[in-house]
């Protein structure tokens, strides 16, 4: 069976770091069909907008879609491009895996973290409601209860499918006693269908504390959009850094599967970008193919490779992009 994928190279090193992901997926042995279609930058010099219809149209008929990263302006500009895809397509979870590697050094390389954040994808500050008052601006967090008991549902369902034993939800219901509130008791309404999965909750500020104190204690973390951007990046701290933390954005029809660093125009065109984190989601996305053989068989290989210290330093910088690639392909 051959799977049609939207491919969105993205900016900055994004399409370098894509090329090695699709020569690697295909090494696999899976058969894709890959759309490419123009996002940011690449749409702009087309004389496109960032999100052309096309591209939009491809997404919303593969349903399934790898990106690379795209530019967000600061303050000004256009809103990001990650936020509207996750709203065009309802994409109202946003799951990532974190474990660390043999092979790359941090402050915790004994210590065994494997956890997975759920985020609620859609609602919080990132509805985008803000407006100027006298003498500043203010923004508006919205939630519902669909939302909140959707991502706690995919949480514990996922907690179930892979033997996981505890879901903590982490919140700032103790200032944010309506919405935070409100997320704190849904999921908790929810843990009560799945008695087999231990169920706890944490104040946002004590559960960062205690992952820079302890990761290892962490399992699936259950949490808000606001809180969930800025744990997922702490998260990857412990583990190396961005370029091998993967991402996931599901809906109930449509997938996108992205790495979650930035664009690093510094390094764009050298061929120095570490693919690693759009591999993984890449692993991610043929889990979700349900070509789960290749998953496990392409996550070995990677694993294998950055323990070999051949192509991927200690450090976690990459000899080049390619020999990476190529370094997974021979493994595969």
């Amino acid at each position: 069976m051959a799977h049609t994928v939207t491919v969105l190279a993205g900016d900055g090193i994004g399409p370098e770091v894509m090329t090695a992901t699709l020569d690697v997926l295909e090494a696999t042995g899976v058969t894709f069909n890959w759309d490419h279609q123009p996002i940011g930058e690449a749409a702009v010099q087309l004389g496109l907008n960032g999100l052309p219809e096309e591209t939009m149209a491809s997404i919303d008929r593969n349903q399934v879609a790898i990106k690379g990263p795209t530019a967000t302006p600061l303050g000004g500009g256009h809103r990001s491009l990650n936020v509207r895809l996750r709203e065009q397509f309802e994409l109202g979870a946003n799951i990532r895996p974190i474990r660390n590697f043999d092979g790359i050094d941090t402050r915790f390389s004994d210590v065994p973290i494997d956890l997975v954040i759920f985020r609620e994808n859609l609602e919080d500050l990132y509805v985008g409601s803000e407006k100027e008052i006298w003498a500043g601006a203010e923004a508006v967090s919205r939630m519902t209860v669909a939302r909140i008991r959707s991502i706690a549902i995919r949480a514990f369902e996922y907690a179930v499918a892979h033997q996981r034993k505890k879901v903590t939800i982490v919140h700032k219901a103790n200032i944010l006693k309506l919405t935070h509130g409100m997320f704190r008791d849904q999921a908790y309404d929810i843990a009560a269908k799945y008695p087999t999965v231990e169920c706890n909750d944490l104040i946002a500020d004590n559960c960062f504390m205690q992952l820079v104190r302890n990761p290892e204690k962490f399992d699936v973390l259950l949490t808000t959009n606001f809180v969930g951007d800025l744990m997922s990046d702490l998260c990857a701290g412990l583990i190396g850094g961005l370029g091998f933390a993967p991402g996931a954005n599901i809906g109930d029809r449509h997938a996108i599967f992205e790495a979650v660093h930035g664009t690093a125009p510094d390094i764009a065109g050298k061929g120095i970008a570490n693919p690693i984190a759009l591999m993984l989601s890449g692993v991610m996305m043929l889990d979700h193919l349900g070509e789960s053989n290749a998953a496990m068989r392409l996550r070995t290989a990677i694993e294998t490779v950055i323990r070999a210290d051949d192509v991927v330093s200690c450090d976690g910088r990459v000899s080049s992009t390619s020999a990476v690639a190529e370094a997974i392909c021979l493994r595969l």
